[in-house]
């Protein structure tokens, strides 16, 4: 796992970029942790979506990646920008990470990525975190953000999809 570190240029650029964005830094992820966005009232919350969509579908692949590396902030907010924008080449990466349940708070994303991208294998990697996690009472991680995804669960395609 990569720390944010003055060192390396790369990460604190993808960092102030897409985690922290704006003029005085913003704290992007914290808007995102919980869902707090929606709490907001417009022009604020309508603000914040433009930004984080156009964010989605302007960020590399390899930034992406980059982000994927770090620590919980990062992988948060990376999540929700693969998710947004469907990015479908991360799905094994982002349930991998899902599956070993790393860092606090940073499930919450891998969550609504794969409620996003909506395929019977998402709703699959899902089912499979459940089934682990759900019966620890030891570990509660991100459980109600899964369960909140099947809230939806007709919405998943069957196998073919």
């Amino acid at each position: 796992m990569r720390c944010p570190s003055e060192k390396d240029p790369e990460l604190m650029v993808a960092i102030r970029r897409y985690v922290t964005p704006g003029k005085r830094p913003g704290r992007r992820y914290l808007k995102l942790l919980g869902g707090q966005f929606a709490r907001h009232d417009e022009p604020d919350r309508g603000g914040f979506l433009r930004a984080l969509t156009d964010d989605a579908h302007q960020i590399t692949d390899h930034d992406l990646n980059v982000l994927l590396d770090c620590e919980w902030r990062s992988r948060l907010t990376a999540a929700w920008l693969a998710g947004i924008s469907r990015r479908h080449q991360f799905r094994e990466r982002l349930g991998t990470l899902l599956l070993a349940s790393e860092l606090v708070y940073s499930g919450q994303g891998y969550c609504f990525a794969h409620a996003r991208l909506g395929t019977a294998q998402d709703a699959e990697i899902l089912s499979a975190y459940l089934d682990r996690y759900l019966p620890r009472d030891d570990c509660q991680y991100d459980q109600p953000w899964a369960l909140g995804e099947f809230s939806c669960a007709d919405e998943f395609p069957g196998p073919s999809g």
